[in-house]
């Protein structure tokens, strides 16, 4: 017969080896706010490390900040800074973070927060991965055109024919559903207030799909070839948000590869029960393909963690590594 304290401790062995398996190998938040909240990751190459700036919630738990982390191996990170409010139209807070690295330094592109239809999309620089210089001309861009209200969030910009496209998630004239944009700018752009023009007087991805219910927001992007794919987020957070793919070879025009989501939220008791969602597709120095993305189980706002799965490419479609 099992001594009861033996019994006891094997449980507490079984029960953490479960719990542990139920994470991933990359599972990092950010408790600076007092509750482990970290969101909308994106990840960039720079000065020889890996660097990804996430959303957080601010110390007096109201609106957010951006924070940085630091890697060597895409897995392990370390916190390294944050982007706190500076400006009059960051007051509110911002977040939900975009980066590009060109010519020795990170361009950074943010969204306002709290402002309702009045949210926009913010530029700044920096040239050791922490420290950010504001565009004077911010907020750079808000969306024109009657099929939307005004509002520019989740930001991500890639290079691709000679052109710079910005994507971004607004609003429909009442507000309730989310969906994709693009604008472009030239390939000797500064990126500021001016330079960029709407690409479409519409939306180019728009929710409807059953599990895309009313959102389809978060686009991250990567150039194969002569096609761009796009990784988005369906549905608002924790209903859940799950990931899909479409690709384009114009950048305006986008099919979807699929009518499920490509990576969905975790099966009940697992970390990321309550949704999967705003990925990041990032390709390292070696020419792997990371998808990063936020996930939770509590359903309530209240935690938030990132991690992240390998892609590899077959016929031109991605395929989840284990």
């Amino acid at each position: 017969m099992m001594h009861k304290s033996t019994f006891l401790l094997a449980m507490v062995f079984f029960v953490l080896i479960g719990h542990a398996q139920d994470k991933s190998k990359m599972y990092y938040t950010d408790t600076s706010s007092g509750k482990p909240i970290a969101k909308d990751p994106t990840v960039v190459y720079f000065k020889n490390a890996y660097w990804m700036y996430y959303s957080i919630a601010n110390n007096d738990k109201k609106g957010w900040s951006i924070g940085i982390a630091k890697s060597n191996d895409l897995t392990n990170w370390q916190k390294a800074g944050e982007i706190n409010p500076e400006e009059t139209y960051e007051k509110n807070g911002l977040c939900a973070p975009g980066a590009y690295v060109e010519n020795g330094k990170i361009n950074l592109f943010f969204q306002t927060y709290g402002n309702g239809p009045k949210d926009a999309i913010c530029h700044a620089t920096s040239t050791d991965g922490i420290h950010f210089k504001r565009n004077k001309t911010n907020p750079v861009f808000r969306p024109t055109g009657k099929w939307n209200n005004g509002r520019a969030i989740d930001a991500e910009v890639i290079k691709f024919k000679g052109k710079y496209f910005l994507y971004f998630a607004t609003r429909d004239p009442e507000g309730k559903i989310q969906m994709q944009g693009v604008a472009t700018a030239p390939g000797n752009s500064n990126f500021n207030r001016g330079a960029w023009t709407m690409a479409a007087d519409k939306s180019i991805l728009y929710p409807t799909l059953a599990w895309e219910r009313n959102c389809v927001e978060g686009a991250s992007l990567v150039n194969l070839g002569d096609e761009l794919y796009m990784f988005y987020a369906g549905s608002y957070n924790n209903e859940p948000q799950q990931i899909g793919v479409a690709k384009s070879k114009d950048g305006i025009t986008w099919q979807r590869l699929y009518n499920h989501p490509f990576l969905e939220n975790g099966k009940q008791g697992t970390w990321n029960s309550s949704e999967s969602g705003h990925p990041d597709i990032f390709k390292d120095n070696e020419g792997n393909y990371h998808l990063f993305f936020q996930g939770n189980n509590t359903g309530d706002g209240n935690t938030w963690y990132l991690s992240k799965k390998e892609i590899v490419w077959k016929d031109g479609f991605p395929v989840l590594l284990n």
